[in-house]
């Protein structure tokens, strides 16, 4: 997890070297520039603090000058205002440190605020004055002989050197600043497309499952639409053999009525019962043309509906089909995302 993320952002305020460059790579390439071209150096964040061991440093700074408080607090100061005049002028300072030497400060620099500085140095553009030296080695409390010994043991150069060797360590340190600070913001894209592309493929899930639950009602309704229908073919079945009882029933209701007229008064009760029958039929019929009316309505309302249902189905089949598309689709683009992020992390 990128703990400099604001947002889709980066914090440029919260960077540090070791988020840009590879601290190993900065110390393989420091040292053997240092010692190649016989100049020290060491690179330190913001606050001065080293985020790299010391590169071939002599034995002037390192066992005298910065062997007592006085001195290393003197060389600290020095390098302090040598890394605030570079990142004053955003490129190398060549200046004079308090015990003679000529020492550099190359400021690195991601997206105009400077995140660190290479210090180097330690060398001399002419003879060490060996009289300032016992000066200096009084007051920083060294052995008089034993400073201007290791002085006189310091490379000499021009100032011309010292300045290309501290544009060379600029150039270096800057592009791999910004190479690692383009991967940086690769890194912070990924993973927040990996985040987001995570987040739908799980929506997706959701709407896949939710649609394939669609799919199987609309299965069961169709079926059950499908049925009430047959049931509806059904009853219309039955109320043809009622229409055709009913109809019979009234042929014997009338042959009924004749005969009763035919026997007379003897017959006058037998036709009270054969107008009833007659009556009776007549009205189961009617009532069954009614219920068959009724069920035709029934069975157009279930063709409009079975036609609405079909068409429905094949919708949300195709919905389902387009979203397992989409999720297929979208866990691609996340395992993309994914590799991106492991290529970016790779180089840190």
């Amino acid at each position: 997890m990128i703990k400099i993320i604001n947002g889709n952002d980066i914090d440029l305020n919260l960077i540090e070297i070791e988020d840009v460059i590879n601290i190993d790579l900065l110390q393989k390439f420091q040292d053997n520039f240092a010692e190649s071209m016989e100049i020290a150096s060491i690179t330190v964040d913001v606050n001065g603090k080293p985020v790299t061991k010391p590169s071939s440093f002599t034995d002037f700074c390192m066992k005298f000058t910065q062997s007592t408080n006085v001195g290393n607090d003197r060389c600290a100061k020095s390098h302090k205002r040598g890394g605030e005049e570079a990142a004053r002028i955003g490129k190398p300072h060549i200046y004079t440190c308090h015990a003679g030497l000529v020492d550099f400060a190359a400021p690195i620099i991601v997206e105009g605020r400077q995140i660190g500085t290479i210090l180097g140095g330690q060398i001399l553009t002419s003879n060490p004055n060996e009289s300032k030296c016992k000066e200096t080695a009084k007051e920083i409390g060294v052995n008089e002989n034993g400073y201007v010994e290791a002085a006189n043991k310091i490379k000499v150069t021009t100032e011309k050197s010292v300045r290309a060797a501290a544009e060379v360590l600029y150039i270096i340190a800057n592009a791999l600043s910004k190479i690692g600070y383009e991967e940086l913001k690769i890194k912070s894209m990924s993973q927040v497309l990996s985040d987001s592309f995570n987040q739908i493929s799980a929506t997706m899930e959701e709407l896949s499952a939710s649609s394939v639950n669609v799919t199987n009602n609309q299965h069961t309704l169709s079926e059950e639409i499908v049925n009430v229908k047959n049931i509806s073919m059904e009853i219309n079945t039955i109320l043809d053999s009622i229409k055709s009882i009913a109809d019979q029933t009234k042929m014997l209701g009338l042959n009924a009525s004749i005969e009763a007229a035919r026997a007379g008064e003897v017959g006058r009760g037998f036709g009270v019962v054969a107008k009833e029958i007659g009556s009776l039929s007549q009205s189961s019929k009617e009532t069954a043309l009614k219920i068959s009316e009724l069920t035709g309505k029934i069975q157009k309302s279930v063709d409009k509906t079975i036609e609405s249902s079909t068409a429905t189905l094949e919708t949300t089949e195709q919905q389902s089909a387009a979203i397992e598309e989409v999720t297929a689709n979208l866990q691609q683009v996340t395992e993309l995302t994914d590799t991106l992020n492991k290529l970016a992390n790779s180089h840190k």
